[in-house]
């Protein structure tokens, strides 16, 4: 138990020396360390550091709304590009189905084979059908099952968790934490940030885009606004500038298409958006502008039209740029919407919220504060209690503090108030395994033991309770991190990384202290 070779004294001390570079930037106020030193801090957590909280809600009967219309124009597709097409009319989303009507009661079957075609296993193989397809007097209704409304809703929310955090990254913020809450919110804490108002508008924009050919002919005043008629509808522009217009509500590419999207400046050096599409909307993309020259086509983002150009030439190489009458702001918005995709509907702010900077700076005050308090008090109780032996593990438990905020730090984890909690817990935590130790050692003594074998007995005998209690306790911060969410996942992750080096301080470092001292001093009783 006292036996130290070189190597192992090596190990030992290299690791709390690891730990102190690691820790070292947090103390040192943003000031420069040499390249060859690590200079990861510890990410300040919301309540520390002040920010905005959103709590955001997917809109359940707009998700459903979105996938029927993208149902709808696969079933289009499916009808009309095959030999032998099925010719149908009157095709439309009504309520939560898709309705049309077959025009040639012959070909109805067909049809619905067709359609069933496009259905898939919701789950596992076997599992239900993820469409219900139903006919009357030459009428299909088609729906989706209850179990594929169910699976749409759960991945919807992991998709606009996804679309988020692409969005706030893009947009130059840092750090944020979004957690799911329940079956259809998110909680999203952005520290850093005082106004939320921009940070609102780039999360709950759609971010739909789609291109869309435009009916040069059609009339107007026959279209009522933004209501489907006979597979077209009328969008307004997204300013006075762009006049509305009758677009096929069937697009030409979605904003699946799009590879990437970056803010530009045209050649009158005016904002703009420069694009380029994946392969296979390249390819839909040059095909299109191939065969409608001179015909206009939309550019819509989230149900308005942000630009109406007429095609010149063919676009062959899968590049082009968005022109219109937007802001610089404005364009890079548009641009970060683009690159982080669309959400799969729209998200409600249910909550808002500021956290100032003053209140971080008080919180984190207090929780030096209380650890600084509390390692007085614990180093005075040690020192008073065992005396020499005691400080050996005062000197232990400032190295653990050190080593918890170095693997925090190196781990680029999130410190909250919480977690501030966490660190002060395992101060006392530290101390806890050297007062079973040093209690052990002192019985040993009494009994006539030794100073080395009254040590050596200690530690042997200590070592199964002190792991004992210190694995339920590292299980117990397991299930909080895997269960838990936000500042509960904070105090597992402080809690965990104190118990395993609370445990290699105690029951290692201080075990090293005691053995060169024995070495050294050869005390014939020890003052405990």
């Amino acid at each position: 138990m006292l036996s130290f070779p070189t190597w192992k004294i090596t190990l030992v001390l290299g690791l709390v020396l690891l730990g102190a570079l690691f820790s070292l930037p947090n103390f040192l106020g943003g000031r420069a360390l040499p390249g060859f030193m690590p200079s990861a801090t510890m990410n300040l957590g919301l309540d520390l550091r002040g920010g905005s909280y959103l709590l955001l809600e997917v809109d359940p009967d707009e998700l459903k709304t979105n996938r029927l219309r993208e149902l709808s124009s696969e079933i289009a597709k499916s009808l009309t590009r095959r030999p032998g097409n099925v010719r149908f009319r009157n095709r439309q989303v009504v309520g939560d189905a898709v309705r049309l009507r077959i025009v040639e009661p012959s070909q109805i079957d067909e049809a619905r084979d067709r359609i069933e075609d496009l259905a898939t296993p919701v789950g596992n193989v076997g599992g239900p059908s993820s469409l219900e397809i139903r006919e009357a007097g030459g009428v299909l209704t088609v729906s989706f099952s209850d179990a594929q409304l169910e699976q749409l809703e759960r991945e919807a929310l992991s998709d606009s968790i996804e679309v988020v955090r692409r969005r706030i990254d893009g947009s130059g913020t840092t750090d944020p934490n979004i957690q799911r809450q329940g079956a259809n919110r998110i909680v999203l804490e952005v520290p850093g940030v005082d106004d939320p108002t921009q940070l609102i508008d780039i999360i709950t924009r759609a971010g739909v885009m789609t291109l869309n050919l435009v009916d040069d002919e059609a009339d107007l005043s026959v279209y009522p606004l933004d209501t489907p008629r006979l597979g077209k509808v009328k969008r307004a522009g997204v300013t006075e500038l762009e006049p509305e217009a009758v677009i096929f509500e069937d697009p030409i590419l979605t904003g699946g298409d799009f590879a990437t999207a970056s803010q530009g400046f045209d050649e009158r050096n005016l904002p703009q958006i420069n694009f380029t599409l994946k392969g296979a909307g390249a390819r839909e993309f040059g095909k299109f502008t191939s065969e409608n020259v001179g015909r206009s086509f939309a550019i819509v983002l989230d149900d308005k039209i942000i630009s109406a150009p007429r095609v010149q030439t063919p676009i062959l190489s899968g590049s082009g740029r968005i022109t219109g009458t937007f802001s610089l702001q404005e364009a890079e918005a548009i641009a970060v919407v683009l690159r982080a995709g669309e959400l799969p509907a729209k998200l409600k702010v249910v909550e808002q919220r500021v956290v100032g900077a003053g209140l971080g700076e008080d919180s984190i005050r207090a929780g030096a504060t209380a650890s600084i308090l509390g390692l007085i008090l614990v180093a005075v109780f040690m020192l008073f209690a065992y005396g020499l032996i005691g400080s050996f593990a005062v000197v232990s438990l400032g190295a653990n503090i050190l080593m918890i905020v170095g693997v925090l730090s190196g781990l680029g984890a999130t410190l909250t108030l919480p977690g501030i909690a966490g660190v002060i817990l395992t101060i006392g935590m530290a101390v806890d395994a050297n007062v079973l130790v040093f209690e052990r050692i002192r019985e040993e003594q009494r009994n006539g033991r030794s100073p080395v074998t009254a040590v050596e007995a200690g530690y042997s005998q200590a070592l199964s309770t002190i792991l004992d209690a210190n694995i339920t306790t590292l299980i117990a911060a397991a299930v909080l991190f895997q269960l838990g969410s936000g500042p509960v996942k904070g105090f597992a992750v402080t809690l965990g990384v104190g118990v395993v080096t609370s445990v290699f301080t105690a029951f290692v470092l201080t075990r090293l202290f005691m053995a060169t001292w024995l070495r050294t001093a050869r005390p014939k009783a020890l003052p405990v």
